[in-house]
């Protein structure tokens, strides 16, 4: 079963790979014009039916199908998953303030990431 498991996380790690790097070109095409990710953006929107369609809509959603599929499977068979996010449910309610001081400050961090990329690109 380890073996379906890694073999369905790399598959999944693949059908992202695209669209993420994708995404990465798109995020520092703004934050550094000269380097060529600009390149890679202009692929993918001049093959819509390769670029938009299969990598940045299908492989997605095939990898959030096949991932949502994997996790309810492993809940319903395997009590060990059960056990650990119950515990972190435990966890994550005993300590409430705690993990939204955590969450708001990296939000805040994220925030502030791209504000200073804004500034320093304007």
């Amino acid at each position: 079963m380890k073996t379906t498991k890694r073999l369905v996380a790399a598959a999944e790690l693949l059908l992202v790979l695209p669209a993420t790097l994708f995404m990465l070109a798109l995020f520092l095409r703004e934050v550094q014009p000269l380097a060529q990710t600009g390149r890679l953006v202009d692929w993918f929107s001049h093959h819509v039916v390769w670029g938009l369609d299969i990598f940045l809509v299908a492989m997605p959603l095939a990898a959030f199908i096949t991932g949502c599929t994997m996790i309810l499977r492993g809940w319903r068979r395997d009590t060990e998953i059960r056990r650990a996010m119950l515990d972190i449910f435990t966890a994550v309610r005993a300590h409430v303030a705690s993990f939204l001081i955590a969450v708001a400050t990296l939000t805040a961090g994220a925030v502030l990431v791209i504000v200073a990329m804004h500034m320093i690109t304007e």
